[in-house]
């Protein structure tokens, strides 16, 4: 399999586990752990979504493995449960060993220890970092989460929770389905077209494939307009650049698994001082 780093990430190979991590991120590798996985072979679908005792097993074996490697403590780890929503939520502790929280889709904290977790198979996971306020966030934003700027949102809650300061703030967009396989039809495409109307050359980020029957959208070029905008520097911006389904053989994807698709997870954390 291909070695996927380039000039914003790193992918490593440790003890049975792959994953990326972003180099910007590990300036700050004193405060804060990061990983997004790779591989098919293992599957980080949530606890809860499946009934199947066996996969819950191996499912936890998983994300206690990865947590091991990178140096978090799995018991204080908080996932989204993801229903495409444009909630973000503020994590103050955990109750529950492993806890999910129900009907969000964007996770925060300031609180050393504690591990936010988003998981994909094609749509966009976001890492926040605060370095000023060491504020942290993890945001999953599918096609759905996009029209409805979760990603703006988690930024405004940083601000409202913390007093995070805009251009302090660094994004990283984790690997996600690109505009070249980013294909839909022509109710989504007016979705993006109305909403997103504010955004000068909108009709060339929404490419016509297919006259009057596809098109391609650019869901991560689109956010990170609208995160420029609200006053994240650009060069705080830092994207992957991977394509899920062009690295199919190494990264889940829903497009291509379809019923039965695995997810890759997400995983950022704030270390403990002491």
């Amino acid at each position: 399999m291909k070695d996927l780093s380039n000039e914003n990430v790193i992918h490593i190979k440790k003890d049975g586990v792959e994953y990326i991590q972003f180099k910007k991120l590990l300036d700050y590798n004193d405060k804060i752990l990061h990983a997004y996985t790779i591989g098919i072979e293992k599957n980080y679908r949530r606890l809860t979504q499946s009934n199947d005792e066996i996969q819950k097993k191996q499912t936890q074996e998983n994300y206690k493995k990865l947590c091991d490697v990178i140096g978090i403590d799995y018991k204080k780890l908080v996932y989204s449960n993801q229903l495409h929503t444009d909630k973000v939520e503020d994590i103050k502790d955990i109750k529950d060993f492993a806890q999910e929280k129900k009907g969000v889709d964007g996770l925060c904290t300031n609180k050393e220890g504690i591990t936010l977790a988003t998981v994909n198979a094609d749509c966009i996971l976001f890492f926040f970092y605060d370095p000023v306020k060491n504020v942290i966030a993890n945001t999953h934003s599918g096609w759905k989460g996009t029209l409805q700027r979760i990603s703006l949102k988690t930024v405004q809650k940083m601000q409202e929770k913390y007093g995070c300061n805009t251009k302090d703030i660094i994004c990283c967009i984790n690997p996600s389905i690109r505009k070249c396989h980013f294909e839909v039809e022509k109710d989504v495409k007016d979705l993006y077209e109305n909403e997103f109307q504010d955004i000068e050359d909108i009709n060339e980020i929404i490419e016509e494939k297919i006259p009057n029957k596809k098109w391609n959208i650019d869901t991560v070029l689109i956010n990170k307009i609208i995160l420029n905008k609200i006053g994240i520097l650009e060069e705080n911006i830092i994207d992957s650049g991977i394509c899920t389904v062009c690295n199919k053989e190494q990264i889940h994807s829903y497009r291509v698994q379809k019923e039965g698709y695995g997810v890759e997870t997400a995983v950022i954390g704030l270390k403990n001082k002491n």
